[in-house]
């Protein structure tokens, strides 16, 4: 059925906390009111500032995170990808990472004839501090969507509910089927989006979302829309009696102290707010000159600044702690927002009929082209139009959020995610994987469009029994890179794939028949054996190939032993036999 959940939730036994309606899942209600207090034995890390070996991390690949997002503030390929940034890093409790670069405010206008900025005097240009204030854009989204599990939790709304049950009249134009989850999951049929700006009034802008028909069957296609937030604001609206805004304030941001979290943020807050487009015909559907401090998407803006899509501005430690409080299970310090339960749900595929599109209730998941390699299945995270996103990896307890004035002065001059990508990929490498035996393991790397390969001296296999063992830890962009087993009894010709088993800890032993492994493992090591032919001069070599798109965290192998009738052929902890190793963009790393 489309849009059943993945069997790792039911795993988890969340019991009485989760129902499963219709092949999908929903949160049972629970006695709870708003922000509830947690209590003393129960409360989880806030944040504080400290140092990278205090989170856990690596201080390198942190300084890397730096140096990597300040390229893009040069021509990316032609123009800059953002004018600034702000970057915040951490894991646990400890953010160690809190900086800004480049501008907050730089153009004044686009010239589209020479496709250039028009900048202001550099006496009025403001720099980015750690407190400027974004417009979020699309990922606005978690926060309805926040809002709506808490709805669930409370018994207003049940997941599985059709909106018309909520909005009547909404069901018209084939809608009658669609429900809350294909809303929060984006697999509702819509269109990604319509110009509500076009139509005179709120109340016609509102119609427009009634009479729009699905492009698919809802359940049947994934295609992410804005009109999925856009009628969940409304169904929020219709059973709580309060307006969207009214909603975030009481329920998210005041219970959490996110002071500087907002819809249309005051005037006053305008100097540290970055700016985002020179908003003229074509390229934007509104003529508004430079847009800063107000709302850059048109049609939020055309609903008052506040919609369920985009209208939300924030800074990095707000959205630091938001995603704090999510990685502790839904609270932070004395108030919980949310349920675990709850949270289990957000972070939990329901997609599983549609591959590559994983996403739990509100939160994308697995994403590498933007998560980069923090991407791993219980990964969540959003991005944003104007340039901001935030990506959670409950697997290592890490949370990144980059905001970035990308489309100042224009939209045009952005292109791909790339920013992104290179900082998950350096906060993933922050997090240490420790070799299995003695200081160092073999490292692939994380490159892309690359092959790298790491190769055993030639052994005397011949006498048959022959076996290789060793230490293994994997994590690929899956498919698309893989790590591969190869032999030949030539040389360097002739590889062939070996058959490989690898095991962990209270799992069954997994079989590898094409010699090959990819996508995710779990970011532990696994103990490898594999059955060698007999040859007089067998070259054993390990190859990691990937692509030119996007990279998983890499691989690792440790403790490579060959035996054969009781006797050591070969031992990479003995310093002859690892001299002769030959590693071509694999590194020995103690990390």
């Amino acid at each position: 059925m489309a849009g059943r959940a993945a069997d790792g939730f039911t795993r988890r036994r969340l019991g009485a906390g989760a129902l499963a309606l219709g092949g999908a899942l929903a949160v049972a209600p629970f006695a709870a009111g708003p922000a509830e207090a947690v209590g003393e034995r129960s409360r989880r890390p806030t944040l504080r500032h400290g140092s990278a070996e205090r989170a856990g991390l690596l201080p390198g690949h942190l300084r890397r995170l730096v140096g990597d997002a300040e390229a893009y503030l040069g021509p990316s390929p032609e123009h800059p990808w953002y004018a600034g940034a702000v970057l915040l890093a951490g894991r646990g409790g400890t953010v160690a990472l809190h900086e800004p670069i480049g501008m907050a405010v730089r153009y004044r206008a686009y010239d589209e004839a020479t496709d250039t900025g028009v900048e202001f005097p550099a006496g009025r240009q403001i720099p980015m501090t750690g407190d400027t204030v974004f417009d979020l854009a699309s990922v606005s989204k978690l926060f309805t969507s926040i809002l709506a599990v808490q709805q669930l939790e409370r018994g207003a709304l049940e997941l599985e509910a059709p909106v018309a049950s909520y909005l009547p009249g909404f069901g018209r134009a084939g809608k009658q089927d669609m429900t809350l989850r294909h809303l929060l999951t984006h697999t509702s049929g819509f269109t990604s989006w319509i110009p509500l700006y076009g139509a005179p009034t709120y109340e016609e802008r509102v119609r427009l979302v009634y009479d729009e028909a699905p492009v698919a069957a809802p359940g049947t296609a994934y295609l992410y829309s804005d009109l999925n937030m856009i009628s969940l604001q409304l169904v929020l609206e219709k059973v709580t009696g309060r307006a969207l805004d009214v909603l975030l304030r009481e329920e998210i941001t005041e219970p959490l102290g996110l002071d500087r979290t907002r819809y249309n943020p005051p005037a006053s807050w305008r100097p540290g707010i970055a700016a985002t487009e020179d908003a003229r015909q074509p390229w934007s559907g509104l003529d508004r000159g430079l847009v800063w401090g107000e709302v850059h998407d048109e049609n939020a803006f055309s609903l008052g600044g506040v919609a369920g899509h985009a209208g939300v501005f924030s800074n990095a430690w707000d959205l630091a702690v938001l995603g704090r409080t999510l990685l502790n299970g839904g609270s932070y310090g004395r108030a919980r927002v949310l349920r675990p339960e709850s949270v289990e749900l957000m972070f939990t595929d329901f997609n599983a009929d549609f591959p590559g599109d994983e996403h739990g209730l509100g939160f994308e998941l697995y994403q590498h082209w933007y998560m980069g390699a923090m991407a791993t299945p219980r990964t969540a995270g959003h991005t944003g139009f104007t340039g901001t996103s935030l990506v959670l990896d409950p697997t290592t307890d890490s949370f990144l959020v980059v905001l970035g004035n990308s489309v100042h002065p224009v939209r045009s001059w952005r292109s791909g995610s790339a920013p992104r990508v290179a900082a998950g990929t350096d906060l993933a490498r922050a997090v240490p994987v420790r070799p299995v035996h003695g200081r160092t393991a073999w490292f692939s790397g994380t490159a892309g469009s690359a092959t790298a390969t790491l190769t055993l001296p030639a052994l005397d296999t011949s006498a048959g029994g022959a076996r290789l063992g060793c230490a293994l830890w994997w994590d690929t962009e899956p498919e698309a890179d893989a790590l591969v087993l190869e032999a030949s009894a030539g040389g360097s010709t002739g590889w062939q794939r070996v058959a490989f088993t690898t095991e962990r800890d209270g799992e069954a032993p997994r079989e590898h028949p094409a010699g090959s492994a990819t996508g995710w493992s779990g970011r532990v090591w696994h103990r490898l054996t594999a059955g060698l032919p007999a040859a007089r001069a067998l070259v054993l070599r390990w190859r990691y190939t990937t692509d030119r798109l996007y990279v998983g965290r890499g691989a690792y192998v440790d403790g490579l032993r060959v035996q054969a009738a009781g006797a050591l052929l070969f031992h990479d902890a003995r310093p002859a036999d690892a001299a002769r190793v030959e590693a071509v963009g694999w590194t020995a790393s103690a990390d």
